[in-house]
């Protein structure tokens, strides 16, 4: 029994949080929207291998916890992660997590996909995220505001503005602008916030990316190419 006038380390109690994330129904379903999609409760049942009465009874859960919202469109009904601080929590998790044992081929692409290159909510994640932010660092197009932010630099503005993403946009949104994101497959950063999801979303509108399966993305044969002439284009 815990003892009420024991030392307190945090002024949260973490146990109900904890309770529902370790719940494999659940923390299924958390998965399934860690791309960031919004997803119907059937289809998250079906994700959870559960009954749709069971997930409506365990979203209902997540939704009171604060962990997922709902997004009505019409007569239909989405749920989707309450914000990129829950695809961080479950990011952060990863990182301590045992890996899972691969039993066939093809959950071990599945695994290699993820490793390479996948979403993190909404930004881009594996070994080509943790390459974007070291790239973006060198070439001086981000600098550290401290020790988790970065800021825009000029070059950073010019280099968005060669791929018609609106910098000023991007900054003065009220969402964290590139904050670092350690990457669980890798155990070094990527980048997470307002930038790198509208670099990913701008990298799958010029297909140098495409959705895979899950939270898997797929890179173009040609993208190592089209990112260099990218960052050439600084100056130019």
């Amino acid at each position: 029994m815990t003892d009420p006038d024991a030392p307190r380390i945090w002024d949260r109690d973490l146990a109900p949080v904890a309770a529902l994330i370790g719940d494999p129904t659940r923390l299924a379903m958390l998965i399934a929207l860690a791309d960031g999609r919004a997803l119907p409760a059937g289809e998250l049942a079906r994700h959870a291998g559960v009954r749709p009465a069971t997930a409506t009874a365990h979203l209902r859960q997540l939704v009171e916890a604060g962990l997922v919202s709902v997004r009505a469109q019409g007569r239909h009904r989405y749920h989707e992660l309450a914000g990129p601080r829950v695809a961080g929590l479950l990011e952060a998790l990863a990182q301590i997590a045992p890996p899972t044992s691969v039993r066939s081929l093809r959950s071990d692409r599945s695994a290699r996909g993820l490793t390479e290159a996948r979403t993190c909510y909404d930004h881009l994640a594996g070994r080509r995220g943790v390459e974007l932010h070291d790239r973006l660092l060198t070439a001086e197009a981000i600098a550290p505001a401290d020790e988790r932010d970065h800021q825009l630099t000029a070059s950073g503005l010019e280099l968005l503005a060669n791929l018609r993403i609106e910098g000023g946009a991007l900054t003065s949104s009220r969402r964290v602008f590139a904050r670092t994101c350690v990457d669980w497959t890798h155990r070094r950063p990527h980048l997470a916030g307002a930038l790198p999801a509208a670099l990913t979303n701008r990298f799958l509108e010029l297909r140098w990316l495409r959705r895979g399966a899950g939270r898997e993305l797929r890179v173009a044969s040609d993208y190592d190419q089209r990112l260099d002439e990218w960052f050439a284009s600084i100056g130019r």
